[in-house]
């Protein structure tokens, strides 16, 4: 069942990630996230959770393995993509820890890494990717938003990788934008979902 604050994270998730981008530690060449960043990315990962539970509800009775197995992906993607990767900036900078410290220290341990950083985090993006194009295919909402959200989940890695503040900034308020857009019209009085308004948009 939908609730007011499901829909609503829809707009506060992408919101919070958007806003994090904008607080980068550019004091240094790796552009690592610093607390107010780091801090924005978590809150954002949390409200990312009941976002993709409306979104993949939505996609339960014609999908309903992928709509079960989907959202399970893309909460671990939140929870290592978004909030590990903040712990890990926000740790670091407390601490005083080099950044090359830190790489070396995290190789010792290939499998907790792995099953973190180099898989959990691209569950994000990936998620993203797959639920825009089925969303967009099943005309579950229209087919532009639908794209703009699998677009912005295929170049989200782009965005974040190289660090380069532009970039993010423009994948980042493409992630908003649709999602914003399907939280307000959830949240109109009487839109109980949006499979009649997809069909004639």
């Amino acid at each position: 069942m939908r609730t007011k604050l499901n829909t609503a994270s829809l707009f506060l998730a992408p919101m919070f990630y958007a806003a994090s981008s904008f607080s980068w530690n550019t004091q240094n060449q790796y552009g690592t996230y610093n607390t107010t960043s780091g801090l924005l990315l978590i809150i954002g990962s949390i409200f990312w959770a009941p976002a993709f539970l409306t979104l993949f509800d939505m996609l339960r009775e014609r999908m309903p393995n992928y709509a079960s197995w989907g959202f399970l992906l893309a909460v671990y993607g939140c929870l290592c993509g978004g909030v590990a990767f903040a712990l890990r900036d926000i740790l670091t900078m407390i601490f005083n820890i080099p950044h090359h410290t830190m790489l070396t220290t995290l190789s010792q341990y290939p499998v907790l890494t792995n099953i973190i950083f180099w898989i959990g985090g691209p569950a994000f993006p990936i998620s993203l990717l797959i639920l825009g194009i089925v969303l967009a295919r099943t005309r579950t909402v229209p087919i532009w938003a639908g794209m703009l959200i699998a677009v912005s989940g295929a170049l989200f890695p782009v965005s974040r990788i190289p660090r380069i503040e532009w970039i993010a900034h423009v994948v980042d308020f493409m992630m908003l934008i649709p999602l914003a857009y399907l939280s307000w019209q959830m949240l109109l009085p009487g839109k109980h979902n949006l499979r009649s308004f997809a069909t004639s948009a």
